[in-house]
Formats: C-alpha cells, sequence, structure tokens
C-alpha cells in the first residue's frame, strides 16, 4: 500500500486491531504505523475485549472470527458498557446476514477479507472523522492536562512536548492515577508481544517524563513499580 502520509501529524490517533491472524494482523499493525498510527493489536476477543474497554482508542478494526470470545459477543459488550469507540468490522464471512448483525450491534462500518489497505485506511478515517464529537476525557493531575482528543500536553498551561512512547506512558499512568503500575505493565502497554520486559527502557521514559515535567509527579515504589497521584490535596 502506498498511502499518502495522514495531514494531521500534530493528532496522535490510537488504533486497536483485534485479528486472530497473526500474520494479518502485524502487516495491519506495519501499514498503520506507516501511515504515524500508534497500534496496539490483540489475537483474541478476550484480551480485545479488555484492551477496549480500558484503554481509550481513536478506532478499532475488529474481526468477528475471534478465539475465546466472538467479535460480535466483543463489540455488543462495549456498547451495554457506554463505548461508542468507532468499529470497522473485519470478516470472511460472505453472506449479507453477518454485515446485518454486525451493524446491528454496533459497528460503524464493514470490510470482508480480503481487503486492499487503501480501502481500510480510507474506512477508518472516515469513522474517525464521523466520531470526531465524542471527545475523549481529558487527564488530569496537579498542574498537569493532557487531552486524548488534540494529544496535547500542558503543565501549568505552558505546553510540553513528548515523543509517542513518552505520551503512551504518561497516558496509561494518568488513566491509572493513584494506582501503582508495574514497570511490566507500563511495557507490555508500550510495546506488547513486540519488546523484551526485561529492558529499561521504562525506567528511560520516566526519567524523561520527570525532566520535562516535575521530578515529584512521578512517584517511584520500590520493588512495585510507579505512580502517580493521588493530588496533594486529596492525599
Amino acid at each position: 500500500m502506498k498511502s499518502e502520509p495522514r495531514p494531521d501529524l500534530d493528532r496522535i490517533l490510537r488504533i486497536l486491531v483485534i485479528e486472530d491472524n497473526v500474520e494479518l494482523a502485524r502487516q495491519i499493525k506495519t501499514e498503520l504505523e506507516g501511515l504515524l498510527y500508534v497500534v496496539d493489536v490483540a489475537y483474541d476477543g478476550l484480551d480485545g475485549h479488555y484492551l477496549g474497554k480500558t484503554e481509550i482508542y481513536d478506532a478499532v478494526i475488529l474481526d468477528l472470527g475471534l478465539p475465546e470470545r466472538d467479535g460480535l459477543a466483543v463489540l455488543e459488550q462495549w456498547r451495554e458498557e457506554g463505548s461508542k469507540v468507532p468499529v470497522v468490522v473485519l470478516t470472511s464471512r460472505k453472506t449479507w446476514r453477518e454485515r446485518v448483525m454486525g451493524l446491528r450491534a454496533g459497528a460503524d462500518d464493514y470490510l470482508g477479507k480480503p481487503f486492499e489497505y487503501e480501502e481500510l485506511v480510507a474506512r477508518l478515517e472516515a469513522v474517525i472523522r464521523r466520531s470526531s464529537g465524542h471527545a475523549s476525557p481529558v487527564l488530569k493531575h496537579d498542574g498537569l492536562v493532557l487531552s486524548p482528543a488534540s494529544a496535547r500536553v500542558t503543565l501549568d498551561g505552558a505546553r510540553i512536548d513528548l515523543t509517542a512512547l513518552e505520551y503512551r506512558t504518561l497516558d496509561f499512568l494518568l488513566r491509572h492515577k493513584g494506582e501503582v503500575v508495574s514497570k511490566t505493565a507500563l511495557t507490555e502497554h508500550i510495546y506488547h508481544q513486540d519488546f523484551d520486559l526485561d529492558s529499561n527502557v521504562i525506567e528511560v521514559l520516566i526519567n524523561r517524563l520527570r525532566k520535562k515535567l516535575r521530578p515529584d509527579l512521578i512517584h517511584t515504589r520500590r520493588g512495585l513499580g510507579y505512580q502517580m497521584g493521588p493530588d496533594k490535596d486529596h492525599a
């Protein structure tokens, strides 16, 4: 696929791909990352549902024929839980009934396999544009503000420029404010199956964030992990 890069380069878009075909999932991830999306991958319905419930994504690419939990069940449960994340359903099932079932379960669009990547990207961009009115909640802590909708981070009103990995680390800590987050959990969130869990990359990212923000915003809980918050006036 030779798609043009996305025009909104200041906007970090997060996509969740739930596909049990490992080769296809990795290919989709590679194609989207080449267009500057940040992509997470799950290979079964249980992991996919968990990520979609606990993380915030701009859109989801969801296969219907998943192990552990069917894609339709995943989608229906998200909608019951109140999630409005845009979902593009993928399936090799050819009948019109499957398409109707997916749309009735809450899918925003549908694409049959095999497909062209350019069409997948076009449909993905379309559902994201249509859902732009559903803004993700702004995350705040002690003068720090992270806006998922614009990928903008400010501290006491001043904009802070972060790399993609720094942003994802900060985003995860803010979403779990007040909780102790282990190094393993952070590593899996950032890299999933594509990185060595014993790497010290998390320590490096935390140190860089402390320098760009304030050293007292992220606390080290020795032997346990890292913690952001609670706010001083709620401690």
